[in-house]
């Protein structure tokens, strides 16, 4: 039988009360945080954290030559009619977003936002713009800063410290998603220490289900105290649009980044002169471990700074610094984040099931051998080529892993025999005509002595080419 409206009600207020004098479950809220208690605090508006915030959020804009070729270039038919030249090139723009992190006008924003731009401009939210130029920018870990000059301070904003991030705490994201206009969007931290996303080396990622799109990138991910705890980088979609999985780079990272701008010298990964590995199952149970978590040494550079503090091939690092280490991700992201000059202490689980700290110092990746970089030219397959000799410093200016040796092309001018010869950055010349290739010296000697057929051996990512030109 239908009750009347005032029955339900009187029923309901029964039923509550009846569950009401049963003693609830008290949550464990940590001391400090505090889920809504009331109709009231889900009413809470946050437009004061907004305000306070919005305006040091800014939109980037970068433009680029992209040159235009005629498609009837390399046809002698088409090319007597029409030409074949290049045509004349156009500008293309891109639009991102970016922090205001100094009032005295830097501000940091994704590499993959100014990248192979000849011209940046800033738009405050205000509406001002400026013209930026670059003090820094790395693709590896996709961050960039600029500088713009003005008479008067910027508002800006203040880094968080990502360390106390937690699940579950609400963030917000402003930015400037397609184009139209600056847009805020909330949501929680979903998950920390996320890696394997793609869009830079330091696969350490804070991830958030608040909106993040298109033109969101280099904008900025604030927590509930006005901060940035992140620069949102990137989304996980199939359709382009956000799909309530976003990712940004933490703060402790962004601010390694900018404190490298302020010295005026590039931003560097400590040298350990070690290779890891990832925990799997199989390794931790042969290992007695209770879970797979950790990073697994490799390999162990003789003199270098891991081998000195005493760090061995089948070694598991647990943790660095008090850290917890899941992974080698996770490791690499720790040592880029802790900065020189001070030593770091590893807690280690050796072969035997000991445990153990080690010390590890922290320093700039050596240039031994010298780069001697030199341009290769004349009649050979190789001209057009710049190659240097590499060191733990040179393979990580070129991106490389620190542990690569040899000789290595650090550019190919484009339509130059060598790049016809299919030469590209990064390939590590390791043989020429059946002979190990110990310099850059050593190689321009060799390719410049009269041959007319050369066989070439290149090790490209790990795998071994051979090619003969004649």
């Amino acid at each position: 039988m239908a009750m009347t409206l005032s029955a339900c009600v009187a029923w309901s207020a029964a039923f509550g009360v009846a569950h009401a004098q049963s003693a609830p479950v008290p949550l464990p809220i940590e001391p400090g945080r505090s889920v809504p208690g009331s109709v009231a605090e889900i009413k809470l508006s946050f437009a004061p954290l907004v305000k306070a915030t919005a305006s040091s959020v800014v939109n980037v804009y970068a433009a680029r030559r992209v040159e235009r070729r005629s498609p009837f270039a390399g046809d002698p038919f088409f090319e007597q009619f029409f030409g074949g030249g290049a045509r004349r090139p156009r500008m293309e723009s891109s639009l991102g977003s970016g922090v205001v992190v100094d009032p005295a006008g830097l501000i940091v924003t994704n590499n993959h936002v100014i990248e192979n731009a000849e011209e940046i401009r800033v738009a405050l939210a205000d509406g001002r713009e400026f013209d930026a130029k670059v003090l820094q920018r790395d693709a590896r870990v996709d961050l960039a800063v600029l500088k713009v000059e003005a008479d008067e301070p910027f508002d800006s904003v203040a880094l968080a410290d990502s360390d106390r991030t937690e699940i579950g705490d609400l963030v917000l994201a402003i930015g400037n998603p397609f184009g139209i206009g600056q847009t805020v969007t909330n949501g929680i931290v979903s998950a920390l220490a996320r890696t394997h996303i793609g869009s830079n080396d330091v696969g350490y990622f804070i991830q958030t289900d608040a909106a993040i799109n298109p033109g969101n990138s280099g904008g900025a991910l604030i927590d509930m105290r006005g901060q940035l705890v992140g620069v949102n980088t990137a989304i996980f979609s199939r359709s382009g649009g956000s799909n309530g999985i976003g990712f940004a780079i933490p703060s402790n990272l962004v601010r390694a980044f900018i404190d490298a701008s302020r010295a005026g010298h590039p931003f560097e990964r400590p040298f350990i002169g070690a290779t890891f590995l990832p925990l799997t199952s199989d390794i931790a149970n042969a290992m007695g471990l209770d879970r797979p978590t950790g990073a697994l040494v490799q390999a162990v550079v003789s003199g270098a700074p891991a081998d000195e503090a005493g760090l061995r091939e089948g070694d598991v690092v647990l943790s660095i610094n008090g850290f917890a280490v899941e992974n080698p991700d996770s490791l690499g992201y720790r040592l880029a984040t802790a900065g020189f000059g001070k030593p770091a202490v590893l807690k280690v689980r050796a072969l035997d099931g000991q445990e153990e700290e080690l010390t590890l110092p922290l320093m700039p990746a050596p240039e031994d051998p010298p780069r001697d970089q030199r341009q290769l030219g004349g009649s050979t397959p190789f001209t057009g080529a710049t190659i240097v000799n590499l060191s733990p410093r040179m393979a990580d200016e070129l991106e490389m892993p620190q542990s690569k040796t040899g000789v290595a092309i650090a550019s190919v001018e484009p339509g130059s025999p060598a790049m016809r010869l299919g030469l590209r950055p990064k390939d590590v010349i390791v043989a020429l005509n059946d002979r190990e290739v110990t310099s850059s010296a050593d190689l321009e000697r060799r390719a410049s002595d009269g041959r007319r057929g050369w066989e070439v051996e290149v090790d490209r990512d790990g795998q071994r080419l051979v090619q003969t030109i004649r």
